[in-house]
């Protein structure tokens, strides 16, 4: 195979990561001059600005006014297990995964929390489950989107108003790029590092009246450790969705999140957003369906995400390896783009099936993505010439 010559345009910004994510354009460190770095958070300044996160967290993504927020500690990680272990044991728990993380939350509950009553219902990578197998008269664990497998959710359509059991989205790849539904959804969790590119360690975790009502009615059976106590006395400590959080949160990452949400709004809020993450992946897709060599792993368009954009590489001679011999494939076509310094951390997730994974989120520009596309099929002609020499 001839290889293509290098393309002359290179992404402004090389960075497609997953997570974290880009920062939003035109972001530099000075950003952060007015950081309350070395006060307290609990001091009069801090929580200014915990309560003006959540202040402005609420109006971007459109959460209703009777609806908590609050900032938790260990990213999305934290704010789901929070919810597992606060919320979860009153009733069988239906747990839906079609990729790594979903099915790390079945993990939990099932072997660490040991519920007696779950019921799994699963699909495989590229694919979504059967949505009509879930009894909402059961607690439900979902991912709005899947992000090492690039599936989404449509929308909430599939979940009933009338529901008795409670819903708990994790959405950490989903918020501020798409439209959460949440009169469906009683528990909603994200992290700041990935669609708009803030700083780890921090999560959020948004609690429907319905899921307040659970936290203060019904106590686990097991210990729940400080970090997790959502409760005191029977009673929702008020406290954590007014800026008064569990542990000491880093004021520089607090000034960063405060730093993204101010461009969100400015650009347009969270219809700007979906846009932005839209086009993104649509420039994407439009490359895809001309390629001979490259796939979306998400068969069905509608269940695409335009966040997490997984791609198979579907040439026959790549195809025709075994598994490692994919794995290494890929591998080598993302270390080629790596080292020209036009696209950083586009490998497939460790768990999901070998190819890559372009983050499409509203931090990143258009322009790059489009930017980006002619380097995957040099860098491809470039292994697929290695691959024919090896062989």
């Amino acid at each position: 195979m001839t290889t293509l010559p290098k393309p002359g345009l290179r992404p402004a910004n090389p960075n497609f990561s997953s997570g974290p994510c880009a920062k939003r354009p035109g972001w530099s460190v000075e950003a952060l001059k007015d950081a309350a770095l070395g006060r307290s958070h609990r001091a009069k300044i801090g929580k200014s600005k915990l309560e003006q996160a959540i202040s402005l967290t609420r109006e971007v993504l459109q959460v209703p006014a009777d609806y908590r927020i609050g900032i938790v500690p260990a990213s999305d990680t934290g704010a789901v297990e929070m919810a597992l272990w606060s919320l979860l044991g009153e009733r069988g728990v239906d747990m839906v995964a079609w990729e790594s993380f979903g099915a790390g939350w079945i993990t939990d509950v099932v072997k660490q929390l040991k519920l007696p009553d779950v019921r799994r219902i699963e699909a495989p990578y590229g694919e979504l489950p059967d949505l009509g197998q879930i009894n909402f008269d059961r607690d439900v664990v979902f991912t709005w989107n899947g992000t090492t497998s690039g599936v989404r959710v449509p929308n909430g359509d599939f979940i009933p108003n009338d529901r008795a059991g409670l819903t708990v989205c994790d959405a950490t790849s989903a918020a501020f790029a798409q439209r959460l539904d949440f009169a469906k959804l009683d528990v909603v969790t994200f992290s700041w590092q990935k669609a708009l590119g803030g700083e780890g360690a921090h999560g959020m975790l948004i609690l429907s009246p319905r899921a307040v009502a659970r936290l203060e009615s019904y106590k686990p059976a097991w210990p729940l450790p400080k970090i997790f106590r959502l409760t005191s006395n029977g009673k929702l400590i008020e406290g954590i969705f007014k800026g008064e959080t569990i542990n000491t949160p880093s004021m520089l990452c607090v000034e960063d999140y405060l730093d993204t949400l101010q461009w969100a709004k400015g650009v347009g809020g969270l219809d700007a957003l979906v846009a932005r993450a839209d086009a993104n992946a649509a420039a994407i897709a439009r490359f895809v369906e001309k390629s001979p060599w490259l796939g979306h792993l998400a068969a069905d368009p509608a269940t695409r995400s335009n966040t997490s954009v997984c791609l198979s590489i579907v040439d026959p001679d790549v195809t025709a390896l075994d598994a490692d011999g994919q794995a290494a494939f890929a591998k080598g076509l993302v270390s080629v783009l790596d080292k020209e310094g036009v696209a950083y951390d586009i490998g497939h997730y460790r768990d999901a099936p070998p190819g890559l994974r372009i983050w499409c989120g509203a931090t990143v520009e258009t322009a790059d993505i489009e930017a980006l596309l002619p380097w995957l099929d040099w860098a491809f002609s470039q292994q697929k010439a290695t691959l024919k020499a090896a062989a």
